[in-house]
């Protein structure tokens, strides 16, 4: 079966977490992603843990290599005159260009989208920054809790009497990301209808507040009742949240309707007679409270996750295990859908990844190659695509243009 992008190529001038996380879909689905690297340190990612053996390496750092895999990689200065004019010989030749430099960065050094799409019609350029392309905020630096303190989801995490909390790892980076590579797909898509490219621009921070989760229904709430709401109190909410349980963790939402269940599931149907427990005061916090501490974490604290979760079910009661990283790695039904992929890098040897994150019937997805070691294509790439000699290159080299 053909992989639906491989007749396109990709020019990835972007580094970190989001614009790398948007060509990797494009890449696992098949194109062609060429990554240029500064021949200075290269992306800032390969110097990001964790290490293999935890030792730091430009080709060592397990968010690089997952984030670049299925990528080839050169080295090239943009901010030299030879660098820029190798960089638009590069974009003639692609079909996508995805960037995150500052908005004047390009077109300061002649290679903004104006001109690039002179010299390429078709091509789609998607940026992918913190704040777009225009507005008040242009300038402004936007790191992860930045981006998750403006964009919405940090007033609502975290305990009610202390200040908010940001998600663990690159959650707003990520999802940046990959709204980018949707965005990109559609561009390819509207290209083939009309014949030219389009400019996309991604604000990370405008992907954060127009997320459709439970900001988009608390902007509608505050809309219509003119109320801003806050975070809920930890163990203030009915048999609902996480508790402990003999080997972790699991999650629960057992109010409302639920209750019942959650009732019979702890082997106490009695307690629906209870006054505390009652439909009106069990919306209580202090009724809560007894619940929650009294009944249900007594019944949890001698079960494990997967029994809470099988009784859970059988009682129609929202349940969860939380598992961790070994527990998902370990989990052999995760391993029979094929979730992880073993990358063998010549730094590291044979490591599992996160693999396929969907299954498609007719477009498969595919482990072609591991990612790439600082400059490991710039002899196929400028020798082989663009036709330069290895002459031409010693002298890139030396000039450290590659």
């Amino acid at each position: 079966m053909i992989q639906p992008l491989s007749d396109i190529t990709v020019i990835d001038a972007s580094s970190y977490i989001s614009g790398p996380f948007c060509t990797k879909y494009l890449a696992d689905m098949g194109a062609t992603v060429i990554k240029v690297e500064s021949p200075r340190g290269g992306d800032v990612s390969r110097r990001l843990s964790p290490f293999y053996n935890d030792t730091p390496s430009s080709d060592g750092s397990g968010v690089f290599l997952f984030m670049n895999s299925n990528k080839q990689g050169i080295t090239l200065d943009l901010e030299t005159d030879t660098g820029r004019d190798i960089f638009l010989e590069l974009v003639a030749k692609a079909d996508v260009l995805v960037e995150d430099f500052h908005p004047d960065f390009l077109a300061s050094r002649g290679a903004g989208y104006e001109e690039l799409s002179a010299i390429n019609e078709q091509l789609v350029m998607t940026s992918v920054t913190p704040f777009g392309q225009t507005g008040p905020y242009i300038d402004m630096k936007g790191e992860e809790i930045v981006l998750l303190g403006m964009g919405g989801p940090m007033i609502h995490t975290g305990n009610d009497n202390r200040e908010p909390t940001k998600y663990a790892g690159n959650i707003a980076l990520r999802q940046g990301g990959v709204l980018a590579a949707l965005a990109t797909s559609v561009a390819i898509t509207a290209m083939d209808l009309r014949g030219t490219g389009e400019h996309v621009d991604v604000s990370i921070f405008e992907v954060l507040a127009g997320s459709q989760d439970r900001r988009t229904s608390l902007m509608l709430a505050h809309q219509h009742v003119q109320e801003v709401f806050g975070r809920r109190t930890v163990g203030g909410t009915i048999a609902s949240g996480i508790f402990p349980c003999q080997d972790g963790y699991v999650n629960i939402s057992g109010g409302g309707v639920r209750f019942e269940g959650v009732c019979r599931m702890i082997g106490q149907p009695e307690l629906l007679d209870d006054e505390r427990f009652s439909p009106s005061e069990r919306l209580l916090e202090e009724n809560a409270v007894v619940f929650n501490v009294l009944f249900l974490e007594e019944w949890l604290s001698d079960k494990t996750m997967l029994e809470v979760w099988q009784a859970a079910q059988k009682e129609h009661v929202l349940a969860g295990v939380i598992y961790t990283t070994k527990d998902l790695l370990d989990n052999q039904d995760f391993r029979d859908r094929g979730v992880w992929q073993e990358i063998d890098h010549p730094s590291t040897g044979p490591v599992m990844y996160p693999g396929r994150p969907y299954i498609m019937s007719e477009s498969p997805w595919s482990m072609r190659r591991h990612a790439p070691q600082l400059g490991q294509d710039n002899d196929e790439i400028y020798c082989g695509m663009l036709g330069y000699s290895r002459a031409d290159l010693v002298t890139l080299y030396q000039s450290g243009v590659i």
